[in-house]
C-alpha cells in the first residue's frame, strides 16, 4: 500500500515520531482511545477528529478501528495465528 517499513516500525512510538502527519497523528490517537481500555474518545479528541475528517470519513475510520479491534479479540480468544499477510521487504 506504499507505506514505508520505517513508518510501520515507528507505530509503537507514533507520538514521539516525526514520521507521521498531523492527520495521521489524530487518526492514531483516535484508534488508541478506541482500543486501549484506560482511554476514551473525549470531546477534545473528537473535535480534533472532526477538524480533519468529514462525517463519512469519521464513520469509515470508526468502523475500521472497531472491526480490527473485534477481529483481534476474536482471533486471540480462538488462538487463530497471524496469517502472514505483511512481510518485511
Amino acid at each position: 500500500m506504499g507505506i514505508p517499513d520505517d513508518k510501520i516500525d515507528a507505530l509503537n512510538g507514533w507520538e514521539s515520531s516525526n514520521l507521521f502527519t498531523e492527520r495521521e497523528r489524530i487518526a492514531l490517537a483516535y484508534a488508541d482511545a478506541m482500543t486501549l481500555s484506560d482511554q476514551d474518545v473525549n470531546d477534545e479528541l473528537f473535535a480534533r477528529v472532526q477538524s480533519e475528517f468529514d462525517d463519512e470519513q469519521i464513520v469509515q475510520l470508526t468502523a475500521t478501528i472497531a472491526w480490527e479491534n473485534s477481529s483481534s479479540k476474536f482471533n486471540r480468544a480462538l488462538r487463530v495465528p497471524a496469517q502472514g499477510l505483511w512481510k518485511r521487504k
